[in-house]
């Protein structure tokens, strides 16, 4: 195992030290009760019993009869705690370790988010985090307690009789020999096998996000197709796995029955001059199994240590990348946000120098609505998200009221900055709480950004008012009716500055117009930017900035521009238009 990942596995279970110490003591003690009591049984056999000694030792057998009733009840007392304790410790484990992961989802910046798949993010917290709860559970705290019983059974015996000792740990290098051989080839097939299953799990996730999308296009046999291709797959991965692991437990059994076999050859063939002695018979046998039983114990659990390691890995490939964190704490916060944004040659790539913008400047001032014109991939969207801070520029600056947004307070920022997007999402709440997000709002205040929303009657007619549940992603709603939602949101927020992302594009004429109205009420001393594709929602902005492919070709009003006789805002005016007479 490499020192990164021992390192790994380490940290995650550093807090959990003084548990994991209590509970290894307390299975060494455990170890001790199951060793000495064959050791009993064998003083009585050869010491008593067979010396026919039994009825003048009989008070010494008693008390030996009360020392193992003593050691078994210790030693079933003390494995119901191990039990218990090793449980919760384990599930302590695995509450901070999703903890940690929910918590990096969130505060990973929208870089991570576009290379990672949600359905990967989601195994991550749920697959890989129970195999480390199996190992943890199944493992991590019966290892001292196997050592320390491999250990003393290995020292009673040779102090017993080391001529059989010898004789019997003389097939132990060939236990090892065979547990490396068979595990190398085992090594080499399970991470294929995780990784199979890995992305068998990301595909039912998808597929289940996305059943609407397969509904539609009628895709359900091809998927059931795919499914059954990886299921395949991954049953494939597993066929070497399991065989290779069966193998092993059947060779360990197979080295244990020889072991017995050699004890009672030997013996009877006073091979080396070993004795006769029934308890010595007994005792050997009864500790050759039991050095077996860890053994095998560690075979067995070859598998889960094997698939919690690359889990282990897997997660803190992850929460080892600290640079994709954002940075909540840090930051200046402004005395109150006026809305003056400006862009000063920016020049902004997703990937490597794949320029979507380039060299844009602009200003919109304290209180001016603009509007965001171009075709689609013209930038107007990253100019969004730029403000935002969702990415970082290459080059150029963005400034708030003349501040660089890079030294504004993230959480601050992100608070005066508001998006209502085509496409809201709806949590799986209760309206108030799709509205509060969990700010605690009052009653006359939700009261009035729905009706600031126009939301009043959509809200009146649900069974529950404004306490109703939304199905998931709020898919029992129209898309209009959740872009009341999303307005009834970002009313309730306030933020300094709006932003409008096709946002009334699926709301109808009467209803778009009261939104609207509502949207200049609160707009008029704070900065509005919207992007239409419907250009008549546009003519009455301040300034209209028409972008094409990550520049800016024309600047100014509806008027100004048309005033352009080739603009490019002209043309696509007029394209608008006639679009617009040809099908009405």
């Amino acid at each position: 195992m490499k020192n990164q990942t021992l390192h790994r596995i380490y940290k995650m279970l550093k807090p959990q030290k003084k548990a994991i110490i209590i509970i290894s003591l307390l299975s060494i003690i455990i170890s001790i009760c199951e060793v000495v009591k064959p050791y009993l049984i064998k003083i009585v056999i050869d010491d008593y019993l067979s010396a026919g000694l039994w009825q003048k030792g009989a008070m010494t057998i008693g008390i030996i009869g009360s020392i193992y009733i003593a050691l078994v009840l210790i030693g079933n007392i003390l494995d119901f705690v191990v039990t218990t304790a090793t449980s919760m410790t384990g599930e302590n484990v695995i509450y901070s370790i999703r903890n940690k992961l929910y918590k990096y989802a969130q505060y990973a910046n929208m870089k991570f988010h576009d290379k990672t798949p949600a359905g990967t993010l989601f195994v991550r917290i749920t697959n890989d985090v129970e195999d480390i709860t199996t190992m943890f559970k199944d493992v991590i705290t019966t290892f001292a307690k196997d050592v320390v019983m491999i250990i003393a059974l290995i020292v009673i015996m040779l102090s017993i009789d080391y001529k059989l000792a010898l004789l019997c740990f003389a097939i132990i290098p060939f236990v090892i020999l065979t547990s490396v051989i068979i595990t190398r080839i085992s090594n080499r097939v399970r991470e294929y096998s995780k990784n199979v299953k890995t992305k068998l799990n990301v595909f039912l996730a998808e597929s289940i996000y996305g059943v609407k999308v397969i509904k539609i296009f009628n895709r359900q046999f091809e998927k059931e197709k795919e499914c059954e291709e990886l299921s395949q797959e991954f049953y494939k991965s597993r066929i070497p796995t399991s065989f290779t692991e069966g193998f092993l437990i059947g060779m360990m059994t197979v080295f244990e029955n020889i072991g017995v076999a050699v004890i009672i050859w030997a013996c009877v063939n006073h091979v080396f001059h070993i004795s006769l002695e029934v308890g010595v018979i007994y005792v050997f046998i009864t500790y050759l199994k039991q050095i077996f039983e860890p053994i095998n114990r560690i075979v067995e659990n070859f598998e889960t240590i094997q698939e919690a390691v690359v889990s282990v890995n897997k997660i803190y490939d992850i929460l080892d990348h600290k640079e994709y964190l954002e940075n909540f704490e840090e930051g200046k916060t402004l005395e109150k946000i006026k809305g003056k944004i400006e862009f000063k040659h920016v020049w902004f790539a997703y990937k490597d120098e794949n320029w979507v913008l380039k060299d844009v400047s602009f200003t919109i001032e304290p209180g001016q609505s603009i509007a965001l014109v171009g075709k689609t991939g013209s930038g107007k969207t990253t100019i969004i998200n730029l403000i935002n801070r969702f990415y970082e520029i290459q080059k150029g600056e963005i400034l708030i009221d003349g501040v660089n947004i890079q030294d504004i307070n993230l959480r601050y920022l992100r608070k005066q900055v508001g998006i209502v997007l085509q496409d809201p999402f709806i949590f799986a709440k209760s309206i108030r709480e799709n509205i509060e997000l969990n700010d605690n709002l009052s009653d006359d205040y939700i009261e009035d950004v729905i009706r600031l929303s126009s939301a009043e009657e959509f809200i009146g007619s649900l069974p529950n008012g404004i306490e109703e549940i939304a199905s998931e992603r709020g898919n029992s709603y129209s898309a209009g009716e959740k872009q009341l939602l999303a307005f009834a949101r970002i009313f309730a927020h306030n933020p300094s500055i709006f932003i409008l992302d096709e946002a009334t594009a699926n709301i109808d004429t009467k209803t778009e117009a009261l939104i609207q109205k509502s949207v200049d009420t609160l707009s008029k001393e704070k900065t509005s930017i919207f992007i239409a594709h419907r250009l008549s929602t546009i003519v009455n902005v301040d300034k209209i900035i028409v972008l094409n492919k990550g520049e800016i070709l024309e600047q100014g009003s509806h008027q100004e521009l048309l005033q352009i006789p080739d603009g490019y805002y002209n043309k696509l005016y007029n394209a608008y238009y006639e679009q617009l007479m040809a099908t009405s």
